[in-house]
């Protein structure tokens, strides 16, 4: 049996395992962290999958390692003894006057139930335990949502119901549309879930028990005492690689997993990464935009998808934005700029610029128009028409820009319109921006989950690319992924593609370039160690790659096609530059 208990550590009042029953029975368990005395306190609650007991350091060596390399503060910032994966440290929270409220997830941890990872009833769940925080004698009604990722989504989908205590969320790069941001890229599904489970779910599934870790700090089983096989293991969770493999297309299945962003009104502050391709900015980026707050900001940074959250750069953002609204202190917080950049560079280079707006108002939208026969990118339309053919499963065609004369800056989303043939009934495209220094090398980036992480990436199933005109605006297309229509072999085809919102400013002498091909990206210069060993480091991709033989037939997806562009076809990608001020 999970025993509560509590204790005075570490100038904290700890209550371990505190149970809550759901409205169906199932128990789920929290640590709280707060203050020991009798104030009351604004509450930073989490709901989450990745079990509240497993250690920072211990769960996560590669990606801790890499953050105290990189942001030694974090050492002297607080023992790190309660340190845990994407959430806050309660030594950095519970001295500025707040409580740490962690709960498992229901299957997951020490709560029991049935493991059905962003599952509707999760969001049941949620809106309980939020309720239940801010009715608690030790708090001041107020409850916010900090978190990451897992931490992140699930708090713009509970902003949705409105839960009378929740009072503001910061969603840190977190998505919110499971379809596009990471299950199906442009509708080719992503392997990504299929990693992410057997690296940090069924690890920690409750019921584990001995054959799990401990948590440091109690010394017991962090998904429970009781120790299940794994055929009964397996039988109490879902697959949710296979389970996103049943819905291919866009429904209602994916709908009951993402938030309406227009119902969210209360304040908010969406941080995202331009690195995370593939799986979170387009949640922050859409929730900034879409979301009816009146009262919302958005943050734009670099690095890893771990590290500047705990950093004190992100603490210091973090404590601002909650103490205006938890503690209503009067800190000037309205006065902040509602777009917070921090503009990248080549060599992992940032400088902070505030702005009023997202997209910039300013954002001089620009084509640069593909030309087949040279591989060029052009300001001007190509007259002649011409096309060329790669193997899908190749190195597909790079169309390149003329070295810069002077710096140029892109921010913001990006599209592009291609003219496509194929040999087969079907294609999957796969676009990326790239960035080239004067002597020809191929600057890569520190990505959220990659440390090769090219500028920006778009895909596309040629057979999903009907538009919705209601969604779309030029700059961002948007595909209902509700059918397939298949090709006519060798007829040509229309497609836009979303390229997902990004930030670069090329250098002088530097070069911009566009490869369009049938596969992932692969980046081709030497791997850090880091790269080598992190289970995420997929040579640029992330562990987002798209090789799933069910959802990719060789026989379709692995044939030759062929751009056309010049004249009728005109192809091009369309780039967000931005003037100096």
């Amino acid at each position: 049996m999970i025993e509560f208990k509590s204790e005075v550590k570490d100038g904290m009042r700890i209550d371990w395992n505190v149970p809550l029953e759901m409205k169906d029975g199932v128990t789920l368990r929290c640590d709280i962290y707060r203050p020991d005395d009798d104030g009351k306190y604004p509450a930073i609650l989490t709901y989450g999958i990745y079990a509240k007991g497993v250690a920072y350091q211990e769960g996560y060596p590669f990606q801790w390692n890499k953050m105290v390399e990189d942001y030694p503060e974090i050492l002297q910032m607080s023992t790190n003894k309660y340190q845990n994966w994407e959430v806050t440290d309660p030594e950095c929270w519970v001295p500025h006057g707040y409580a740490c409220v962690r709960f498992d997830s229901r299957g997951a941890g020490c709560s029991e139930g049935f493991m059905n990872p962003n599952a509707p009833i999760e969001i049941e769940d949620l809106y309980d335990c939020i309720e239940w925080a801010g009715t608690r004698d030790w708090s001041n009604g107020k409850v916010g949502m900090l978190g990451i990722s897992y931490y992140s989504r699930n708090q713009w989908r509970v902003a949705e119901k409105n839960p009378p205590h929740l009072t503001a969320i910061i969603p840190w790069e977190g998505g919110n549309d499971p379809y596009r941001d990471s299950g199906y890229h442009g509708g080719i599904l992503s392997e990504f879930q299929k990693r992410w489970a057997k690296h940090q779910v069924v690890n920690i599934q409750h019921g584990r028990g001995e054959n799990g870790l401990k948590n440091p700090n109690t010394g017991e089983y962090v998904t429970g005492p009781v120790t299940l096989s794994e055929e009964e293991l397996a039988k109490n969770r879902v697959d949710a690689f296979e389970e996103a493999k049943k819905h291919p297309f866009d429904g209602e299945w994916w709908e009951s997993r993402r938030a309406d962003f227009s119902k969210i009104t209360i304040p908010l502050l969406s941080c995202a990464n331009w690195g995370g391709q593939g799986i979170h900015p387009r949640g922050n980026f859409n929730g900034f935009i879409e979301s009816s707050s009146e009262e919302k900001w958005l943050e734009a940074h670099g690095d890893s998808h771990w590290s500047l959250f705990s950093s004190a750069y992100g603490l210091d953002l973090q404590k601002r934005f909650f103490d205006h609204y938890l503690k209503d202190i009067d800190n000037g917080w309205e006065k902040t700029p509602k777009v917070m950049l921090n503009v990248r560079h080549p060599g992992e280079k940032f400088e902070r610029r505030d702005e009023n707006e997202w997209p910039l108002e300013r954002t001089q939208w620009t084509k640069f128009f593909l030309d087949a026969e040279s591989r060029s990118l052009n300001s001007e339309p190509v007259s002649k028409q011409s096309s060329v053919e790669y193997e899908a499963l190749g190195d597909g065609v790079t169309f390149w820009m003329p070295k810069l004369e002077s710096p140029m800056e892109i921010t913001g989303p990006m599209a592009s319109k291609l003219f496509v043939s194929s040999a087969t009934e079907d294609a999957d495209l796969f676009l990326v921006l790239r960035l080239f220094d004067p002597e020809g090398k191929e600057e890569t980036f520190m990505g959220s989950t990659d440390p090769n992480t090219a500028i920006a990436n778009g895909w596309l199933r040629v057979s999903h690319r009907a538009l919705c005109p209601e969604k779309s605006s030029f700059y961002r297309p948007y595909h209902p992924h509700d059918k397939a229509e298949m090709l006519s072999p060798g007829d040509i085809y229309e497609c836009d593609i979303e390229i997902v919102s990004s930030c670069i400013v090329v250098p002088a002498g530097w070069q911009l370039a566009l490869s369009v091909r049938g596969q992932d990206y692969i980046y081709p210069g030497d791997l850090s160690d880091f790269a080598k060993q992190f289970h995420y480091g997929t040579r640029g991709t992330g562990g987002m790659t798209h090789t799933d033989p069910d959802s990719r037939p060789m026989s379709i997806y692995g044939g030759k096609v062929t751009l056309h562009t010049g004249g009728d076809s005109e192809a091009y990608v369309l780039l967000p530059v931005i003037p100096s001020k």
